[in-house]
């Protein structure tokens, strides 16, 4: 039913055209050590169809990266969410991929601690929470900038990111700050940072100052 593109078929595919996106549906664990550039990672054992829904291009094909015999239920959940442009998926997934030569990317993890010794040396360091505003307003980092996953696709609202920012991303648990990477990668930021763990993991962290706001002191 859906097309088996081979990594050569994909590689001519993507050079000549800019009408697909690459939806790389692995682990974050597994996607951060190498993924093919322009991926977008929406993790399949997540909220999967919600994510694609929210922050995949409405105009463009989809083509799937899976762990080895999840590229039909992939397509098939997508195409029952009323995202019926899936082309294909990659035959023999990333490893075929590499096994050929194929260009390849990464995504720098680091542990909160991490954080904690970099944020008074850093002057440039910007600590990005992706989390949904509520979430944030609980709790985050102090000079945190919120700017929620389903924003990410906003060129506006990634206007707020400097050239110079270092930028250390986080989530709750460490998967929205992987995907909100793979999206700032596409439009150009590679100063990147994932932060393991996300935020159950830094607000146990010492040397990394949290505050809530206001209202939600109440």
């Amino acid at each position: 039913m859906y097309k088996a593109f081979t990594p050569r078929e994909l590689n001519e595919l993507l050079r000549n055209s800019d009408d697909y996106v690459m939806v790389d549906t692995r682990s974050a664990a597994v996607f951060t050590e190498g993924f093919i550039p322009g991926s977008v990672f929406i993790c399949f054992d997540g909220q999967f169809v919600e994510r694609a829904v929210n922050i995949l291009p409405a105009d463009r094909q989809i083509i799937l990266i899976t762990a080895a015999g999840r590229e039909e239920t992939c397509a098939v959940l997508l195409a029952d969410a009323g995202v019926n442009r899936v082309a294909g998926y990659l035959q023999g997934g990333f490893e075929a991929w590499k096994d050929t030569g194929g260009a390849i990317d990464m995504i720098i993890n680091i542990d909160a601690g991490e954080l904690a010794m970099d944020i008074p040396y850093d002057k440039n360091l910007l600590v990005v929470d992706v989390r949904h505003p509520v979430e944030y307003a609980e709790g985050h980092v102090q000079d945190a900038l919120n700017i929620p996953l389903a924003d990410m696709k906003d060129p506006g609202i990634i206007a707020h990111l400097g050239e110079r920012d270092n930028l250390y991303l986080h989530s709750a648990l460490g998967s929205r700050s992987v995907t909100a990477a793979s999206l700032l990668k596409i439009q150009g930021y590679n100063n990147l940072r994932n932060i393991t763990g996300g935020w159950e993991s830094i607000k146990h962290t010492k040397g990394i100052t949290v505050v809530k706001e206001p209202g939600a002191l109440n």
